[in-house]
């Protein structure tokens, strides 16, 4: 799952990009100032795969949200959507940190060919990463958990579950935060709905008969932990 977020002040557009990325398959953030942009995009916890940035955002204009991001070290792919379009602000936006440059008005096509064509850069580096955890092997863009000979396949929400508890193992993690890095900050999925896809993980670890739980931290949220813990 492609999470997005979308840095544009024009209503209108916003709610237009955000519903023809949608349609498509991406999940979209949006923010409407440069301030409360730079917070999210900062914000490694949101899990962001690509941005899209106007250039013009009121407060903190979106060229300087998108240094800031490359000098913390965040270096997901960058689109800056803007009516900029003399050669020197192409080329400033670019060596500015952006991976591409698009004029307004631009069609919905355009944009979404671009962000295709930049997130499936780290996919095809990336088609084979597998994260082990004691007696755990996840085929995370496969989706399948495996534990020595046994496997099982996940769906996409157990796997993107699955893949934040073990990327960060022996790591509490409250509802909070799993549904933010599983549904997104804009899901309407409550909290309590992240236990049923917890109980689901733990039946696939008994199915593997692997020695990790999922342990609850009562009060706090839930974390992986091996036989070790």
């Amino acid at each position: 799952m492609t999470k997005i977020l979308l840095m544009e002040d024009d209503p209108d557009l916003c709610r237009s990009l955000r519903q023809e990325l949608n349609q498509n398959g991406y999940v979209v953030d949006c923010c409407s100032d440069g301030e409360t942009a730079m917070l999210y995009a900062l914000n490694t916890d949101f899990g962001y795969d690509l941005a899209i940035v106007d250039r013009m955002l009121p407060v903190i204009d979106g060229l300087t949200i998108i240094r800031a991001m490359r000098r913390k070290g965040i270096q997901i792919p960058v689109i800056i959507i803007t009516g900029m379009s003399a050669l020197d602000d192409r080329v400033e936006g670019l060596d500015g940190g952006a991976d591409d440059y698009l004029v307004k008005p631009f069609h919905i096509r355009e944009l979404l060919a671009r962000v295709r064509a930049l997130t499936r850069r780290p996919h095809q580096i990336q088609d084979t990463e597998t994260f082990s955890y004691a007696d755990l092997q996840f085929d995370y863009f496969g989706r399948i958990l495996s534990c020595g000979e046994r496997k099982v396949s996940l769906t996409a929400r157990e796997a993107e579950l699955m893949g934040t508890l073990i990327k960060q193992p022996e790591t509490v993690f409250s509802r909070e935060q799993l549904v933010l890095k599983v549904w997104g900050s804009d899901s309407d999925v409550e909290p309590g709905n992240v236990d049923n896809y917890i109980s689901f993980l733990r039946k696939r670890l008994r199915e593997l008969k692997s020695s990790c739980q999922i342990k609850t931290i009562y009060g706090s949220g839930y974390r992986l932990e091996g036989s070790h813990a």
